[in-house]
């Protein structure tokens, strides 16, 4: 999900790599059984941010399908980033489950400028232009397609 606040900054969390850099990706996770996109959006909203009440709005990126292997089962993994805007607020991460618990090592708020000048992995890759032109041109007329 692309997690906007009122002063146009992005809601990212983070995760140590095996090298000891770090990674930066978007509020989501899978959808459950009997989900939509969409109810899947607000669950993985409510549990990682502790926000209950936000709209959710356009499909703006989808991800480039991609296959990942935990604890010896195969996933194949298809991203949709809906755009939300909210009020700025202070995450609440008490609702993570433990795999999320475990594999993150922090969030924070991101604007587009530090976007752009930090040397730490960011997922999707692109995402300081593609923050930058969403934020200018608005969200696009149909998905862009996104690798990671």
């Amino acid at each position: 999900m692309v997690l906007l606040d009122d002063r146009d900054r992005l809601l990212l969390f983070s995760a140590v790599n095996p090298d000891g850099g770090c990674r930066w990706f978007t509020v989501g996770g899978g959808v459950k059984a009997g989900e939509t996109d969409e109810q899947a959006a607000h669950r993985e909203l409510r549990e990682e941010t502790g926000l209950a009440e936000a709209v959710i709005g356009p499909l703006v990126w989808r991800g480039r399908p991609w296959t990942t292997v935990r604890n010896g089962t195969s996933y194949e993994i298809r991203q949709h980033y809906f755009l939300a805007r909210v009020s700025s607020f202070d995450v609440d991460v008490s609702g993570f489950e433990p795999l999320e618990r475990s594999a993150t090592s922090g969030h924070r708020w991101w604007t587009a400028e530090e976007l752009a000048m930090t040397t730490d992995v960011l997922r999707p890759t692109g995402l300081p232009e593609l923050l930058r032109d969403l934020l200018t041109k608005g969200p696009p007329g149909t998905p862009i397609v996104v690798d990671g």
